[in-house]
């Protein structure tokens, strides 16, 4: 790809409309539809955003990559036709190369972006440049035991990092408490750098540790279980909020 192209790529972030009302956002707390009622899938998406979510994190997982398998394409689809909250889309998948584009096709105005496994990204810069190039963001996500500078070659191109604070597969796990250094270490890494990535969380976050996770440096906070199996989503959403400075 021409170095001119890479380069508009690389802060493709700033120019689309979904992300440019993102600027001035402080924290945000993203429920975690995994967490979710499945029998009643819409109704829950409808009641967190009514609740305050700006974003809904989707989970893919194939039962290859992770041990467990969740929703596909069908679903996601669905979910575009109901006015959601912004999808924040982690394929959790062995070929994320392949699907990346499939999924911003079936969430179209839905999705406010894509990431991809370090892991199991085989072609990694450029899956993350063909998603920018449909104007959404791209993201790359890291496990508990792979290390920050596997990031280095491409944290220029990217809108957001996710730190896994749990093994991805599974909802309801404990959260993993020695990630919190390595959030502060990546705070570290990009208040250093002119390019800044958004850092998003998610693992195990409840309304005990919420606090040490933002002033952590986590600008994007993910959680199920927690709101989900609350009686009020408002309540926790907001008080989540307030805990974590977001309001």
């Amino acid at each position: 790809m021409p170095h001119g192209i890479i380069r508009k790529l690389k802060f493709s972030w700033h120019v689309g409309n979904k992300l440019n009302k993102e600027k001035w956002m402080k924290k945000l707390i993203v429920p975690s539809i995994l967490s979710a009622d499945f029998a009643k899938l819409g109704e829950e998406v409808a009641a967190v955003k009514e609740a305050g979510a700006q974003w809904i994190h989707v989970d893919i997982m194939d039962g290859h990559f992770v041990p467990n398998l969740s929703i596909g394409i069908p679903v996601v689809e669905a979910l575009s036709k109901i006015d959601p909250p912004l999808m924040d889309i982690h394929l959790m998948i062995d070929n994320p190369d392949e699907f990346a584009e499939r999924f911003i096709d079936a969430g179209g105005n839905a999705v406010r972006g894509i990431t991809v496994q370090i892991e199991s990204c085989k072609l990694l810069l450029n899956t993350i440049t063909r998603i920018k190039a449909r104007g959404v963001a791209a993201a790359v996500a890291i496990n508990p035991t792979t290390p920050l500078n596997a990031l280095e070659e491409v944290m220029d191109y990217l809108d957001m990092v996710l730190i896994m604070t749990v093994e991805p597969g599974f909802p309801g796990q404990k959260f993993i408490e020695s990630m919190v250094p390595k959030v502060q270490k990546l705070r570290e890494v990009i208040d250093a750098r002119d390019h800044k990535p958004l850092i998003e969380v998610d693992g195990g976050i409840k309304m005990a540790n919420i606090e040490v996770i933002a002033k952590a440096g986590a600008d994007v906070i993910v959680s199920g279980s927690s709101i989900f199996g609350t009686p009020d989503y408002r309540e926790t959403i907001s008080t989540m909020k307030s805990i974590a400075g977001a309001s």
